[in-house]
C-alpha cells in the first residue's frame, strides 16, 4: 500500500519549473541521501510552474525508510499546497481521556500540503501534512483551468492503475462459468487473501477521497467498479429528473415497498437491541438476498452476473448477522471489529450493484427490468445506512 513518509521528512524541495516534468529532492531523518524524484506530470495549478520548498519543524524516523529506493522515477500524482483536509485543534488520545465520550473532536479545516507519486520501484508515495514551513518561488509558467482538470484526471487514472495492480483481480476464465465445486482450504485461502487486498485498496481509496465533493464516483472509478459508476451517475441523472432513491424510471414504487422502509433502524427505543430480534438493517439485507434469489436463475454459475450478485448480497448478510445481531444478550463485539466487517459489505454491495447494472444492461424484459431497478435501489439504500453506521460508530 501507500508510503506514508509526511513525518520522517526533514526538509525538501519540488520544481515543476518545467512544463510536464517535475523533479525534486527530500531528506529523511535517519537517512544520509535524499529521495530524488523525477517524474512525468504537474502539480496542480497553484504550485505548477513554481520551485517549492518545505521544512518540517519535527521529524521522527521511519523504520523502513531503507526500503525507499533513491530513485523516485514515475508518475506525479495529486501535488498541491491548498488542499483542504479536517485538521484536528486537539489531541485525539488527551480528548477522549479528559472527556470519557464519544462526542466529535474539534477541528478546523486547514491548507495541507499534499505531495504523491507514483514511483515505479515503490508504488505510491504520499506527503500529507499542515505544519510544514513553505517557500514557493514566483510562477515561470501559468498553468489555466483546463489544464489543471487534464491533470487531476491524468493522476485519477494512475490511482486507477495503481489499485488494480493492488488488487490482483484474477482474470475470469471458462471454468468460472462452471456450476461450483466444494472449495478445499487452498482455494479458500486464495479467496481470502484477494477479499482483504480488497479491503485494504478501498480504505486507501476512502481516506483520499472522503472529503471530495465527488467522492463516490471517483471512489467507484479507481476501484474499477464501472458497473457501480454507471448506476450512480444513473442515480444523478433520476435526481435531476426528480425521481427518489426509492423510484425508478422503470417502474414506480408501490405501498409494499414503502412499509419495507425503515429510515429510524440507527435510533433504537433504547440502547440495546432484543436479542431474540435481528437488527433491522439485517433483516434488511436478508430479505433483499431472498429477494434476489427469487428473480434470478437458479442455474446461473460462478462468473455471471446473476451469480455474483446474489452471492454478494449473501456475503452482506450474513457478515451483518454476525456483526449486529444478539446484542444485548451479552455478546457487544467491540467497535473496531463491526467497523471492518461494515466496510467490507460496502465492498460487495459495490460489487452487487455493478452485477446489477450488468444485467440491466442487457435485460429485454420490462417486469424484470423494474425488479431489477428496484434491486438496485435496495442495494444503494443499505449501501447508505452502512455509511451512517459507520459513521456513528466513528
Amino acid at each position: 500500500m501507500a508510503w506514508r513518509i509526511d513525518e520522517a521528512v526533514t526538509h525538501g524541495e519540488i520544481d515543476n519549473t518545467v512544463e510536464g516534468r517535475t523533479t525534486g529532492r527530500i531528506w529523511l531523518a535517519g537517512r544520509a541521501e535524499p529521495l530524488v524524484l523525477s517524474l512525468v506530470g504537474d502539480c496542480w495549478r497553484d504550485l505548477a510552474g513554481t520551485r517549492l520548498r518545505f521544512e518540517n519543524p519535527s521529524p521522527r524516523g521511519l523504520e523502513d525508510a531503507g526500503a525507499l529506493d533513491t530513485d523516485q522515477t514515475g508518475i506525479v500524482g495529486d501535488m498541491t499546497a491548498s488542499r483542504k483536509n479536517k485538521v484536528p485543534t486537539v489531541n485525539e488520545e488527551e480528548f477522549h481521556r479528559l472527556c470519557n465520550t464519544d462526542a466529535e473532536i474539534p477541528y478546523e479545516w486547514k491548507n495541507t500540503l499534499s505531495l504523491e507519486w507514483f514511483s515505479e520501484i515503490n508504488g505510491r508515495v504520499v506527503i500529507e501534512a499542515d505544519c510544514f514551513k513553505l517557500e514557493i518561488s514566483p510562477h515561470e509558467w501559468q498553468m489555466d483551468v483546463d489544464a489543471e482538470e487534464a491533470q487531476k484526471l491524468a493522476n485519477l487514472n494512475a490511482m486507477r492503475d495503481f489499485m488494480a495492480q493492488v488488487i490482483r483481480r484474477p482474470e475470469p476464465s471458462k471454468a468460472d462459468a462452471k456450476m461450483p465445486e466444494e472449495l478445499d482450504e487452498y482455494a479458500w485461502e486464495e479467496r481470502l487473501k484477494e477479499s482483504d487486498r480488497l479491503t485494504d485498496a478501498y480504505q486507501e481509496v476512502l481516506e483520499k477521497y472522503m472529503e471530495d465533493a465527488n467522492c463516490e464516483q471517483k471512489e467507484a472509478f479507481v476501484m474499477g467498479w464501472d458497473g457501480l459508476l454507471d448506476a450512480l451517475a444513473e442515480r444523478h441523472e433520476a435526481d435531476e429528473r426528480g425521481f427518489s432513491h426509492d423510484e425508478s424510471p422503470y417502474g414506480q414504487k408501490n405501498e409494499e415497498d414503502e412499509d419495507e422502509e425503515d429510515d429510524d433502524f440507527l435510533e433504537p427505543e433504547d440502547d440495546s437491541f432484543d436479542a431474540e430480534n435481528d437488527h433491522p438493517l439485517q433483516t434488511k439485507a436478508q430479505e433483499l438476498a431472498m429477494r434476489a434469489m427469487d428473480i434470478l436463475q437458479s442455474d446461473a454459475g460462478p462468473g455471471t452476473p446473476a451469480y455474483e450478485l446474489v452471492s454478494a448480497l449473501l456475503q452482506v448478510s450474513g457478515k451483518l448477522a454476525g456483526a449486529l445481531n444478539g446484542r444485548g444478550s451479552g455478546y457487544e463485539p467491540e467497535n473496531g471489529f463491526v467497523l471492518a466487517v461494515l466496510k467490507r459489505c460496502l465492498n460487495w454491495l459495490n460489487d452487487a450493484v455493478g452485477a446489477c447494472q450488468q444485467l440491466m444492461a442487457v435485460e429485454e424484459d420490462a417486469d424484470q427490468l423494474a425488479a431489477l431497478a428496484h434491486l438496485r435501489s435496495s442495494a444503494f439504500e443499505i449501501r447508505d445506512q452502512i455509511t451512517e453506521l459507520r459513521r456513528g460508530l466513528k
